[in-house]
């Protein structure tokens, strides 16, 4: 790491839509950036075209981003490693990582998540890989083409040291290596809030799409939000997270983005599963890997039920996707919930 701890040289591990956009917003800051994508020839296609096709089509990848199929590679000489894979991988690319990174190089994660059957969050399964590496966290309301396309766009990124020392934490020096005019990240030190909103609201943005694909309208989404917001709560202060998190650009932010507009694609993947229900099992089955809430909806609920918590709209999502339920059946269900008082604030 540079002698003087500023962040310089930041690997992306990950050349998905949003390790792509990371890297090219890292590199407009200033930074040498190193993204590793699995596949040798999506490598290989990055640095001959300038372009990442294959995810995030018709945006430049400036040349001070040099793409590379070799993990070692990547991480060699870097100051910060962001982690933008999908979160049921991150304990089997944090192993890879920590057998060739340099010690205590600052592991940022991108994925959103909880680990199925574990019932872990991102940051515990780091800390259990990566042991020593400083672990931060960055979320909020983000679609990658629009972070490519210099929209101007606000995020969160969290770290423990944050509450001892803002300036000097580490979320704040990755917020400085981050910055640009349109890219705007903010700092916080609730990393099990960020990674609560993070990981559930996936699962909510697809009862979202469900929801609109199934023709209902805007008085609907509203109340999925509304209510979302309420099981991520639950979750969240049950786990240690604080509830003004949810209150910001990482809570009711990225859920109003990801529930209400189709570029988000557990929202998309909701409405197109609520219109081809008669091929229900292939979409679910296709959609693992890039669909975050697809797998969070069952790790989520499993979690959930350990606690005793609550969350009706996650555990429709499951039944839905797991447990083969009709999406009527579902609604009906869901609808006929005794009425309650809505919560008071404490």
């Amino acid at each position: 790491m540079n002698s003087d701890n500023r962040i310089r040289k930041i690997a992306v591990i990950g050349a998905g839509a949003w390790g792509t956009a990371l890297s090219i917003i890292a590199a407009r800051a200033g930074s040498k950036v190193m993204l590793w994508a699995r596949n040798p020839a999506l490598s290989n296609a990055i640095n001959q075209n300038r372009t990442n096709v294959q995810f995030l089509a018709g945006y430049n990848i400036p040349d001070e981003v040099t793409a590379t199929s070799e993990i070692a590679e990547a991480v060699a000489i870097s100051d910060a490693i962001i982690l933008a894979v999908p979160s049921q991988a991150i304990r089997k690319i944090g192993k890879m990582i920590h057998n060739v990174a340099p010690t205590n190089v600052p592991i940022v994660l991108a994925s959103k998540g909880v680990e199925n059957k574990s019932g872990k969050l991102m940051s515990a399964i780091v800390a259990e890989e990566m042991p020593g590496q400083p672990i931060a966290v960055l979320s909020g309301p983000s679609l990658a083409s629009e972070v490519a396309a210099s929209h101007p766009t606000a995020v969160i990124i969290a770290s423990a040291d944050a509450i001892i020392d803002p300036d000097g934490s580490l979320a704040n020096r990755l917020s400085l290596a981050l910055a640009t005019p349109f890219f705007r990240p903010y700092i916080s030190d609730d990393l099990i809030g960020v990674e609560i909103c993070g990981a559930v609201k996936n699962v909510i943005a697809i009862a979202s799409g469900i929801a609109s694909g199934y023709g209902f309208g805007a008085n609907t989404c509203a109340a999925i939000i509304t209510r979302g917001l309420y099981e991520i709560k639950s979750l969240a202060r049950a786990l240690g997270g604080r509830d003004e998190t949810l209150a910001g650009l990482s809570g009711i932010g990225d859920l109003a983005l990801t529930c209400s507009f189709e570029q988000s694609r557990n929202m998309s993947f909701g409405k197109v599963l609520s219109s081809n229900q008669h091929c229900k099992k292939d979409l679910v089955s296709s959609k693992q890997d890039t669909v975050e809430g697809v797998v969070n909806a069952v790790s989520i609920t499993d979690l959930a039920r350990r606690l005793g918590i609550e969350m009706p709209i996650c555990e429709a999502v499951r039944s839905v996707i797991s447990d083969d339920m009709e999406i009527s059946e579902v609604i009906n269900r869901l609808v006929q919930r005794p009425l309650k008082a809505e919560h008071r604030c404490s």
